[in-house]
């Protein structure tokens, strides 16, 4: 009994030690507020918003200095730089223009900042409006928007001699000259299925390819906005919203001779169950015209050529056990009017360019090897060589790096154009002889040089960037941290914050910013003083901040991103828990036994599905606007990544299922306008909790769409963390100012 006295005795001990100890207080909350501040604008001297100005074969861009943002122009052949324009009779006129003092020393004019290519305009954006400047006598005009597609159909043939159309349905044409006349090319067309309006002409103006559309009735959501700024009572709002498993509009297509006024049976045999085809595109000869066909469960995906006699073939197969990765890594590039064709593809498990023949032949493997071809630049037909981004080629490197390279069609002769340790961005020339490439790493800031692409050599240093001014903030550098995953071979990459006011022999919890989308990876590569989050002023209320990339995201191996398959409550735990074990392994001053987790939408559904899956180790988690149950959300991601038809594996992944388990302390935030993922999904998270008598915490924001929660969510969310994670009550609100951490 007495030990047992004791043993409390001490426990009260270390925890009046503790909560003197512990951050949170007013102070933090100043601090982190300040720091929000003392960031901005103080990098110096990194290119933004590069171009090349064709007409004037000079490169434009601006960057922020001490006295300001300057606007400059480059010439290559002179290596001269020389102010873009005038930024005070600039700012003048901008003044006259919004009657408000303009400071030409840093215009409040925001991207797309862009130059005309024979430096005569600027394109810009003020107030939210599109303007215009010319920059010979600085005069503005607001840009007209841009006119938005209309529904008619009425498109004129290549040789100007007929128009098609759709009417009653059907597909119809007429001499151009005398519209009197017109020809009825379909006849099978009614409203729910009709022809589409959006049909292609041959360049020889001699056939017609279109699509026949079976439709089906939309699914609607619907949206109260219950405290509209213009009426005392609440709106309703309605959206279409397909969701997974919902039917979906198939197509036929179709083909029509313009000369003999006949429609051409097309065998398509091979399309069934679609997901979407793309529009259809004529070859230059009008021999035939290509589409590409999704089969629905993004598991098959086909190139189709059908000819100008109906006949159909597919030209490339492209069928995977999981998921073809259709949004983000298709690549196709017809070359000589089809001859050959290049096409990106995971089937060695990695993603890399192939070399097919006009009959869907295989030719040769263009790239190869265990790293990621991420984007093409450019395709030299001249030549026979391909400009690419590629990622994980450079040993000791971040895998997830871009780098430039060059590389024949055949495979051989990879040459690279760029290879420092760091995160590269290259805008080339027209004529693709040289380049301004910007690299960065977020623990080092830009570096600008011009380079020539024959050799990949620099021609000269542009910019280097200055963030002296920064460090004198106290601002510190987030750290580059990467340890095994789950199956102790596969590197994991993330970064690691702590506060200004660090102090090794002190304790702090962790918390984890969580995005798990396998649509991309999320760990900022680039230089930044703070990310969209706000992750920065997070640590600085008491907390070491980490963020990592876990199995199932992109940009790695075929292997690696598959672990998503019909599996999202996965959203790469096993490894985020490896990464930060490892990290308290090497810093003892990570507390593993206080780990929080917040994120919004995908990220959101994540967060709650910590405690729900993993409360062994996190215990505290805010989510915001999460997508909770995969059947609720938008068709086209989520059967991307969870399959199709919708079966139990949804089930299995959802929060709105497994709330009955909650552990932990969790905060929900939603915004009764998400127009992204539908709010339902949250209420039925909480409808769940209740009913199985969890207690949490639950906050709406009237009128907010999709987000992190906005200014008053940010400070919900802090006053969250310290509470359950510092255990430290947070300071009053009166003393808060509005809080300016960017909203998602």
């Amino acid at each position: 009994m007495r030990f047992k006295y004791l043993l409390l005795f001490a426990l009260l001990i270390f925890i009046n030690i503790h909560a003197a100890d512990a951050q949170g207080k007013l102070i933090d909350y100043q601090n982190a507020e300040a720091l929000n501040g003392l960031m901005q604008k103080k990098t110096y001297y990194t290119a933004e918003n590069i171009q090349w100005l064709s007409q004037l074969q000079k490169f434009f861009y601006s960057r922020r200095t001490p006295q300001g943002v300057e606007f400059l122009l480059i010439d290559t052949k002179q290596e001269h730089k020389s102010p873009a324009f005038d930024r005070e009779r600039f700012a003048v006129a901008l003044s006259v223009l919004s009657k408000y003092k303009i400071n030409a020393a840093d215009l409040p004019i925001t991207r797309p900042i862009i130059m005309s290519s024979n430096g005569k305009e600027l394109r810009f954006t003020y107030k939210r409006a599109s303007w215009i400047c010319k920059l010979d006598n600085y005069t503005f005009s607001q840009n007209p928007d841009v006119p938005q597609h209309t529904d008619s159909g009425r498109t004129k043939s290549p040789d100007q001699q007929w128009m098609s159309y759709i009417k009653e349905f059907n597909l119809y044409i007429s001499p151009v000259d005398d519209q009197t006349r017109e020809y009825q090319l379909s006849t099978d067309g009614v409203e729910e299925n009709s022809y589409s309006p959006y049909m292609a002409w041959s360049p020889d103006s001699k056939k017609i390819a279109a699509y026949k559309v079976k439709t089906t009735k939309p699914r609607l959501i619907y949206l109260i906005e219950s405290s509209p700024a213009d009426q005392i009572q609440p709106k309703l709002r309605q959206r279409v919203y397909p969701k997974p498993g919902d039917t979906i509009d198939q197509y036929t297509p179709c083909l029509f001779l313009v000369d003999s006024k006949k429609q051409i049976p097309v065998n398509n045999s091979m399309i069934t169950e679609q997901f979407s085809l793309t529009e259809p595109v004529w070859r230059s000869d009008s021999r035939a015209f290509t589409y590409e066909y999704n089969k629905r469960g993004h598991q098959k995906y086909n190139v189709m050529e059908v000819s100008k006699t109906g006949e159909t073939k597919v030209l490339i197969n492209e069928e995977s056990n999981t998921f073809f990765n259709y949004s983000r890594k298709k690549y196709r590039y017809d070359l000589a009017d089809g001859k050959e064709m290049i096409w990106a593809s995971e089937r060695d498990g990695w993603n890399h360019l192939y070399l097919f023949d006009e009959h869907g032949k295989l030719k040769n493997q263009i790239t190869k090897g265990k790293w990621v071809m991420r984007r093409v630049v450019r395709v030299n037909e001249k030549e026979r060589n391909i400009i690419f981004e590629g990622s994980g080629m450079e040993k000791g490197q971040d895998p997830y790096f871009i780098q430039y390279y060059q590389i024949n069609l055949d495979g051989t002769g990879l040459k690279k154009l760029t290879w420092e340790n760091g995160n590269h961005s290259a805008t080339f020339n027209a004529d693709y002889s040289m380049f301004i490439d910007v690299y960065s790493r977020i623990d080092e800031p830009a570096t600008t040089v011009l380079r020539v692409v024959k050799t990949g050599s620099v021609i000269r240093e542009l910019e280097k960037a200055d963030i002296s001014a920064l460090l004198k903030t106290g601002w510190t550098f987030p750290e580059v941290f990467s340890a095994k995953g789950r199956d102790s071979e596969t590197d994991i990459w993330g970064l690691i914050i702590r506060p200004r006011s660090f102090n090794p022999s002190k304790k702090y919890p962790v918390i984890e910013y969580i995005y798990a989308g396998p649509h991309d990876s999320f760990v900022p590569k680039n230089f930044a003083a703070d990310n969209i989050p706000g992750l920065h002023e997070l640590a600085e209320l008491g907390f070491i901040v980490v963020q990592c990339d876990g199995m199932g995201t992109a940009n790695r191996s075929k292997k690696f991103h598959d672990v998503c398959w019909k599996n999202l409550k996965d959203g790469g735990f096993p490894d985020r828990i490896a990464f930060i074990r490892a990290a308290a392994k090497k810093y003892a001053y990570m507390d593993t036994s206080r780990v929080g987790i917040f994120g919004s939408s995908a990220g959101g559904q994540s967060a709650m599905g910590a405690l729900l899956f993993h409360p062994e180790f996190y215990k505290v988690a805010v989510s915001s606007s999460g997508c909770h149950d995969n059947r609720m959300d938008k068709l086209w991601w989520n059967e991307q990544w969870m399959g199709y038809p919708v079966g139990p594996q949804y089930a299995e992944s959802s929060n709105v299922e497994h709330a009955a388990n909650l552990k932990g302390k969790l905060l929900l935030i939603l915004g009764e306008l998400d127009e992204n993922v539908d709010p339902s999904s949250t209420m039925q998270v909480v409808d769940k909790l209740i009913k199985a008598n969890k207690n949490f915490d639950f906050l709406m924001v009237p009128g907010m769409g999709h987000s992190l929660g906005g200014d008053y969510g940010e400070h919900k969310r802090r006053d969250f963390f310290v509470k359950y994670l510092l255990g430290v009550e947070p300071p009053a609100w009166d003393w808060v100012p509005n809080i300016t951490v960017p909203k998602s």
